[in-house]
């Protein structure tokens, strides 16, 4: 007995040891400390050492505990989660686009680049492999990662919307830095940047409803998202957010992550109608129903929103969820008919001019299996 337990102990010591070690990588990042973490403190969305929802929210929702949650993600039968070849990418030489031209390009999953009024903006950019910190985890489907950060021009503003590896990725960020002019992120997520070396003063944080004037005429307002956060062994530390958009020419509405609730009914009250949504439309499961959109809430969001036009994000380039890889966007474009809402449906790459009221976009996922 005496030998069994010492043998425990011993595994037990090796898998904390090895944990520690891990965690303490400069990809995790930092909690935020210091001053940074005084104004957590006060932030009326942290109570009880961590960020909050609107709502209660708990990321699992079945009635089943989260070990057999994830047996059940992990054993289930998958049935294609992932495409059978590569996935159709469009690979546009972004630096030689018509500066003067108001330009939205997608990237796969939840990253995408805005050129407003020769303004440029890159949201939750990853340019890895994987979205994971290692790299046997969430691979990229074949064929969606040709986009790098030598291809991006120079940057005036890196948005982060959350601290999770989908959105937020390590090895992109640093490729990224000397063209990143300012980084504007959820409250908290700033000390993974200077923690990385950015300079403070180029990183401005943002609680739900706080805003940054970034010209005349030109506003950014970090608004809620039902979600979570966390890149190490303690979650909730950073906060999570959508944004709104306000330019001279446009509204838009920057969804991030997260699920339904009652803000979106406020943030269409306070800050719509809106031009364009940017909605998360994939990686869902009725598992965790409460922290990501389930196909049939999109349109009653794009309604509560007041927006013209969404275009789905969070698909076509992870298999995070065991729902078929192209459901997302099957299912969007069944439910869109009677709406009134137009749906854009762009390749990876491919632009959106967003003047331009008659581009329309084929149903490109449609030609692979």
């Amino acid at each position: 007995m005496k030998k069994t337990l010492g043998i425990l102990g011993t595994i037990v010591l090796l898998i904390t040891l090895t944990t520690m070690i891990t965690v303490r990588q400069k990809k995790f990042g930092q909690t935020p400390r210091g001053e940074r973490l005084e104004r957590i403190k006060k932030s009326p969305n942290y109570r009880d050492g961590e960020f909050q929802n609107i709502s209660k929210t708990t990321t699992i929702t079945a009635d089943k505990s989260r070990f057999q949650v994830m047996k059940d993600f992990m054993f289930r039968d998958k049935i294609r989660v992932t495409p059978e070849g590569e996935i159709p990418v469009i690979k546009t030489d972004i630096k030689t686009l018509n500066p003067k031209e108001d330009v939205l390009l997608w990237f796969g999953h939840s990253s995408y680049f805005i050129r407003v009024n020769g303004k440029t903006f890159l949201i939750d950019p990853v340019f890895s492999d994987y979205a994971s910190p290692f790299s046997f985890i969430n691979k990229i489907f074949e064929g969606t990662n040709v986009y790098h950060a030598d291809d991006m021009p120079e940057i005036d503003y890196l948005i982060i919307t959350h601290d999770h590896w989908d959105h937020l990725d390590y090895k992109t960020v640093m490729n990224l830095k000397p063209k990143i002019a300012h980084v504007i992120s959820s409250l908290g997520v700033g000390q993974h940047f200077e923690y990385w070396g950015f300079d403070p003063s180029k990183i401005t944080e943002l609680d739900w409803y706080e805003v940054t004037e970034l010209d005349r005429g030109w506003q950014l307002t970090a608004t809620p998202a039902r979600h979570f956060s966390g890149r190490g062994l303690k979650g909730n530390q950073t906060f999570w957010s959508s944004f709104v958009l306000k330019t001279p020419d446009y509204n838009l509405f920057l969804g991030g992550d997260g699920g339904y609730d009652t803000h979106f009914a406020e943030i269409g009250e306070k800050f719509g109608p809106f031009d364009l949504a940017i909605l998360e439309q994939g990686q869902y499961d009725k598992n965790w129903n409460l922290i990501h959109t389930m196909p049939e809430q999109v349109f009653k969001i794009a309604g509560e929103l007041k927006t013209k036009k969404i275009f789905p994000v969070h698909n076509s380039k992870f298999a995070l969820a065991n729902h078929p890889w192209d459901e997302p966007l099957n299912k969007i474009t069944e439910n869109h008919a009677d709406s009134g809402i137009s749906v854009l449906t762009p390749k990876i790459g491919e632009p959106i001019f967003l003047k331009d009221s008659t581009q329309t976009f084929g149903k490109w996922w449609t030609e692979l299996n």
